[in-house]
Parts: structure tokens; C-alpha cells; sequence
């Protein structure tokens, strides 16, 4: 038996299951055999020495993935890219939406960016085409608003549907610019935004020294520095504060943000829409409280109005109940657009803050930010659109202009949008209504 088995030489190339960590050539497993005079060989085959091996058609998977898999921490992407915790930097984690979802993005995106740019073209040109509405404060932070409306309805829809739709996959330098782009946008039509409240509540609230506070000047320096504040704090992902720079904490809504990053704009974004609700909020307020004064008055006293030309009206109590009405829907006007296009988006990222993000919240805080590109939209028609002194420097645009350098055209007696520089205190009573008689005024640009 033994003569036999002598001039038989074994090959064995058997693989053993265990761990990933095992090593398959343990010549421990070959000690028995040895001992008893068998030598294992590799086989041979013709062109030359190659290894034996069993194909498989599981992917080659550790105990570790398995576990990981189980317990929800790994996620992988359609790409089959690792998503979740450090590892969400990658672009495939984000693009998530279905074909039917990409194609209802796109066309909300194309239709409401389109409008936003036609509507806020219109405003800008307006204002810096009518020099009495340029000198003004109050249009200045209208315009501001016009100009970062068009500039985000610009950048986010492209920006947008390149990675949701197109799912172009950029360079985090060129990602991370983009997204500066976006955030400089929003930033400053929420900023303007917030400017345009200090306004209206200070016309409210100090209406005679408003004059005096709110200058041409202060203007431009208050909104200058809004811009500059947006463009500096919307620059520093890219200039370093990045998760992956940073090897740190990565949004789950936002490729490459860092978590303390995001909270620190969450912050700064969700105190000034607050302020804003708060300045309207009392706005509304003093116009409720005026109206419940006149009504408990049983004499008819005349309320002062300062018309936008600068013309003085005498008028009773049944007009300023229309005054006092067209702001109230005004102020409640501004107050829902603002918090439904604002609202969910400022709630799921801080949702994102504290708990795990699923797709399909994903999927819908996508849709959330078409909401701030449709505040972008309604901003010219609540801001600019219903304003008098516009719609009438509008119009005077659109006339023809006269052949001859003589009067009589009505677009040759005064500048539009208001009285001429020589009666700056009636002008700027002009953007106010008298409210009892007073000093209590608001501001007329709301109505």
C-alpha cells in the first residue's frame, strides 16, 4: 500500500472557508501530510505556473460589511459608492431623484427661473433708469433685492439642474464655487429682505427722525456690506472649511459641508427671517391698533394723506379703513410667502443637524428649494410691482419720448416717482400715511 502510494504525488489547490483576514497557503494544513512523506505542488500546466481558483458569483463581502449593512450605517449608492457618516462627500450620495422626479425639477426650475429673470430685469432697469427712485433709500434695498434675486434665479437653476438632472460630477474645487455662487445669492435676497424690514419698521417706529436715520448713504453702506458679508461667508468651504479638508462631520444634504458650517448658516439665515417676521408682525400691529382708535372715536376726524407725488389729501375715516386694509393684506401677504418658501427648507436642514436623512427626504428637500427659487419670484411683485411711484415710472418708460424740448408732456413737469429735490420733507413723508392724526405712520411702499 505504502509502495503505491510513494510514487503518487498530490496537488491540491483547495480553498477553505473563513474569515477574510485567514490565509489560504497555511502549510500547517499540509504537517500531517508531510510528515508521512507527501510533498504538495502547485499543478503545472503548459504555459507556465498559474494558480487554481474557484469562481464565485457572490462579491467578495467581510463579516464587518455584513454587520455594517445590517444595522443601516452603510448605505451605498447606485454607483455602489459607501454613503453616510465621512464617507457622504461623494457626489453619487446626492443624486438621488428618479427620472419622473428629474423631469417635474427641470421644468419648475426652467419655468419660475425664466419669470425671475424677466420680473427682476424689469425692476432693476426701472430704478436705475428713474433717478429720484435711485436717490431714495428704500429702492436701493429693493434693487439690492432685484439684483441678488437675479443673480440667484441665474446660478441655482443652473447649478441645480447640472447636478440633479445632468448629474455632472465636478471637482470639489468647481462644486464648491458653484455652491458659493448659490449661497452669496440666497444670502443676500435674504439680507435684503431684512434691510427692506429694518426700513419699514423704522418708518413705523421713529417716523419723524426717519429722515434722519435712514440716509442715502446708510443705504448704500448697510447693503454694501450685506454683500460683502454674503460673498466672504459663502467663500470659506472653498477656502477650507470643507469637510473633506477637514476630515470632519459631511452634510447629508450638501455635498462636502461640514456640519458646524451649516449650523452656523441655519443660524445666521433663520435669525433674520425671524427679525423680518417680527418687523412686519408690528407693523400689522400698529396698523390694527390705529384702526381700532379711529373706530372707538365718535367724532369724523380727517386723516392726513401724503400722495406720491407729494400732493397733501384730506381724507375720513372710511378711506384710511381701505389704507389700513390694503396693508394688512399686504403685511399677510409677505408673512406667508415668506415662511412657506423659507419654512421647510430651514426646518429639514435642521432635522439634517440631529437625526439621519433618509432619500426620500432628500428627494424632497430638493422640491423645498425649487420654494426658494419661487420666493425669488413673488419678491418683485410684492416688493416692486405694488408699488405706485414704480408702476408710474414703469409706465413713463414705456410712453414715447416727445420731439421737442417744450412742455406740456406730463413726463416734463416733474421726475417720476416723486417731488423734485427741493421738497425732500414732503417726498419723504410721501412714503409714509398718517395714522392718527400725528406722528404714527407706516410705510406706504406696503400698500
Amino acid at each position: 500500500m505504502m509502495s503505491a502510494l510513494g510514487g503518487i504525488t498530490m496537488a491540491t489547490g483547495l480553498l477553505y472557508l473563513g474569515s477574510n483576514d485567514a490565509v489560504y497557503d497555511d502549510p500547517s494544513a499540509f504537517s500531517g501530510l508531510m510528515k508521512a512523506g507527501f510533498v504538495p505542488v502547485k499543478p503545472r500546466f503548459p504555459g507556465g505556473a498559474k494558480e487554481l481558483g474557484l469562481a464565485s458569483p457572490f462579491p467578495e463581502t467581510s463579516l464587518s460589511d455584513l454587520l455594517s449593512s445590517a444595522n443601516g450605517t452603510a448605505v451605498r449608492s447606485a454607483a455602489g459608492v459607501p454613503c453616510g457618516g465621512s464617507s457622504a462627500d461623494h457626489m453619487e450620495c446626492f443624486m438621488i431623484l428618479t427620472p419622473g422626479q428629474q423631469l417635474t425639477i427641470a421644468v419648475l426650475a426652467l419655468t419660475l427661473g425664466s419669470f425671475t429673470v424677466l420680473e427682476n430685469v424689469a425692476v432693476l432697469g426701472v430704478i436705475l433708469l428713474t433717478q429720484t427712485l435711485r436717490r431714495r433709500p428704500s429702492y436701493l434695498f429693493i434693487g439690492s433685492l432685484a439684483a441678488a434675486d437675479l443673480l440667484g434665479s441665474v446660478i441655482f437653476v443652473y447649478s441645480f439642474l447640472d447636478f440633479h438632472v445632468l448629474h455632472r460630477k465636478d471637482t470639489p474645487p468647481v462644486f464648491l464655487f458653484k455652491l458659493a455662487g448659490v449661497i452669496t445669492s440666497f444670502s443676500a435676497s435674504v439680507g435684503s429682505l431684512f434691510l427692506t424690514a429694518i426700513d419699514r419698521y423704522v418708518s413705523v417706529q421713529r417716523p419723524v427722525a426717519y429722515k434722519r436715520i435712514v440716509t442715502r448713504a446708510r443705504a448704500v453702506a448697510a447693503f454694501t456690506a450685506m454683500w460683502a458679508g454674503a460673498a466672504t461667508f459663502s467663500l470659506l468651504p472653498l477656502l477650507g472649511w470643507n469637510c473633506r479638508s477637514l476630515a470632519s462631520a459631511c452634510s447629508e444634504l450638501f455635498p462636502l459641508m461640514d456640519r458646524r458650517y451649516l449650523m452656523l448658516w441655519i443660524g445666521v439665515t433663520g435669525a433674520l427671517v425671524l427679525f423680518i417676521v417680527y418687523a412686519y408682525v408690528f407693523i400689522l400691529w400698529k396698523a390694527h391698533r390705529h384702526a381700532l382708535r379711529m373706530m372707538s372715536r365718535g367724532a369724523q376726524r380727517s386723516v392726513v394723506l401724503y400722495a406720491a407725488d407729494g400732493n397733501r389729501v384730506q381724507t375720513g375715516r372710511p378711506e384710511q379703513a381701505r389704507v389700513d386694509l390694503r396693508l394688512a393684506k399686504t403685511l399677510a401677504l409677505i408673512l406667508v410667502v415668506l415662511l412657506l418658501c423659507w419654512g421647510p427648507v430651514l426646518a429639514i436642514m435642521i432635522y439634517e443637524l440631529f437625526w439621519k436623512v433618509s432619500d426620500a427626504l432628500k428627494a424632497a428637500f430638493a422640491f423645498c428649494c425649487i420654494l426658494c427659487l419661487l420666493n425669488s419670484t413673488v419678491n418683485p411683485v410684492i416688493y416692486a410691482l405694488r408699488s405706485k411711484d414704480l408702476r408710474r415710472a414703469f409706465l413713463h418708460l414705456l410712453r414715447p419720448r416727445p420731439s421737442s424740448d417744450g412742455g406740456g408732456c406730463c413726463g416734463q413737469r416733474a421726475p417720476v416717482g416723486g417731488p423734485p429735490e427741493g421738497n425732500q420733507e414732503r417726498r419723504s413723508r410721501g412714503a409714509r400715511v398718517t395714522l392718527s392724526g400725528g406722528t404714527e405712520t407706516s410705510g406706504a411702499e406696503l400698500v
